[in-house]
């Protein structure tokens, strides 16, 4: 048995390899790569996508897989022999039912969507990558459509994300998170707009940067193994346990969107950083679910970044980068500037209290664009429609509006944007324990300390990667399933105080 588990370690890691090596050419084509080369990357990664799906489906591994069944059966579930087998064949019977030529024809197309997007954006023209949405939609139904039996066409999409979770029990927690957030959103949007003025002057990139990169190095962010560049889009990609890196984008008269991005985004890379290291090249060496990650990276970036604590220890120290611009600017001032709660348009950019409702609006687009009650070339008008009525704002343009983020027109459609508030739902849970384990966290905090945070985190989250499915990994970590109370109790109890609510 132990020759064949070693066996299936080789086989696996070769896969892992290969997917590195196109996780590489994407973050190159995202960073630093011209784009005249988007053509032949295009084709290079959906080659790299054929072999290694074939070498992912291969029957070897399948036999493998089955004369290891016993010994699986003979340890205990959380094992990591036998959480290592369980999941590679999860991830074997879901691998063998999608055609190598489908994946690198998959590949292929999003590479070459993702660099239209690059130019449609700025010049806010939706018809320039309509086709290749259009596309997309066509591939994802395709992809969808390798795994019959669903209750809804998206379903399959959420569980590769999401695992164990589908588009009815989504939107039961949407409807439910909904529900509770629009008196919140209605009461606030009903005073008077809170100052930010002191956000948008004159910031240096190099000192933004600077700044951002001085906070998750304090967080624990480990730069031996990890780098940050600039992006369109921000996001986080690693190539081994020991090479996670992230990316930013600076606005020069907006300071929240790098420091806010940077800290998002090293959540993530904690979280893969922090991953038992034995698990190197094994499908186990990944974060559980999309849902688990964002809740790591809202962590860093809210619980954490924008709290009262966080910006009472660093504010003197960004007044210090930003003398001309925060000198004369109160720390009251500033922070209820980083907490301003305002309908707006960029999902990105949203407060904690409306930043749900943006999720939730393109869930419910991608849905309907699956199912063929929506078509893509009426996107644009429907999306205004919807944030209108949501959010009591109308797009202007494209640009902020159908076109402002990156996941349909560089990946898929479908399973891309539930992991956000499901993410930021699990991290006020998972918060919330660490809180009762070590309520001096928060004094910490405000001292500029994150390593009893962090240290807890890891040891009951970060270090199992995928061993153990998110729905088991909560109930481990809280004691119960996913519950919306601790994150509603969170919003109520920071944006009572700030906005004096009934």
């Amino acid at each position: 048995m132990e020759i064949k588990l070693q066996e299936l370690k080789n086989r696996l890691m070769e896969v892992n390899d290969l997917e590195a090596v196109g996780a590489l050419l994407n973050w190159d084509q995202s960073t630093y790569m011209p784009s005249g080369g988007a053509a032949a990357r295009g084709r290079q990664m959906g080659t790299l996508a054929q072999l290694s799906h074939e070498k992912a489906t291969n029957p070897e591994i399948g036999r493998l897989l089955d004369a290891l069944r016993p010994y699986e059966e003979s340890l205990p579930y959380e094992s990591d022999d036998a959480s290592l087998i369980r999941v590679a064949r999860r991830q074997y019977e879901l691998a063998t039912k999608v055609p190598p030529a489908f994946m690198a024809q998959l590949q292929t197309h999003m590479a070459e969507s993702y660099d239209i997007w690059t130019r449609a954006r700025p010049a806010d023209d939706f018809k320039m990558v309509q086709p290749a949405l259009e596309k997309t939609l066509d591939l994802s139904r395709q992809l969808a459509g390798y795994f019959p039996g669903y209750e809804h066409i998206a379903d399959p999409l959420i569980d590769y994300a999401d695992y164990g979770m589908k588009a009815s029990t989504v939107r039961a927690v949407f409807n439910e998170l909904r529900d509770n957030l629009a008196p919140i959103v209605q009461e606030i949007t009903a005073q008077a707009p809170v100052d930010d003025s002191c956000l948008h002057q004159f910031f240096p990139e190099d000192k933004q940067l600077a700044f951002g990169l001085d906070v998750i190095k304090r967080f624990g962010y480990d730069f031996d193994r990890g780098r940050q560049d600039k992006t369109h889009h921000p996001f986080m990609t690693k190539f081994s346990l020991g090479d996670v890196r992230i990316t930013t984008r600076v606005q020069e008269h907006d300071l929240g969107e790098a420091i806010f991005s940077t800290m998002h985004e090293s959540g993530h890379a904690m979280y893969e950083m922090g991953i038992n290291r034995a698990y190197e090249g094994t499908p186990l060496a990944n974060g559980t679910s999309s849902g688990v990650h964002e809740s790591q990276s809202r962590t860093w970036e809210n619980l954490v970044g924008r709290s009262r604590g966080f910006w009472q220890f660093f504010y003197p120290k960004l007044q210090a980068a930003f003398p001309e611009q925060l000198g004369s600017a109160s720390f009251e001032t500033f922070y209820r500037a980083i907490n301003k709660v305002q309908r707006s348009l960029i999902r990105t950019d949203a407060d904690e209290v409306t930043y749900n409702l943006h999720p939730i609006i393109r869930f419910n687009l991608e849905l309907e664009l699956l199912d063929g009650s929506l078509e893509v070339r009426n996107l644009p008008e429907v999306w205004r429609e919807r944030y209108t009525a949501a959010i009591g704002i109308t797009p202007p343009d494209d640009k902020d509006g159908v076109l402002q983020d990156v996941h349909w027109y560089g990946g898929l459609i479908g399973g891309a944007f539930q992991g956000y508030t499901l993410g930021n739902i699990l991290g006020a849970q998972f918060f919330d324990t660490a809180l009762s384990a070590h309520p001096e966290i928060p004094q910490q905090i405000a001292a500029g300390e994150f390593d009893t945070l962090h240290n807890w985190l890891k040891e009951n989250i970060y270090q199992y990667g995928s061993k153990f499915t998110a729905d088991e990994l909560v109930r481990r970590v809280t004691g119960g399933p996913l519950d919306i109370k601790p994150y509603i109790a969170y919003l109520k109890r920071k944006y009572g105080e700030l906005y004096k609510l009934s």
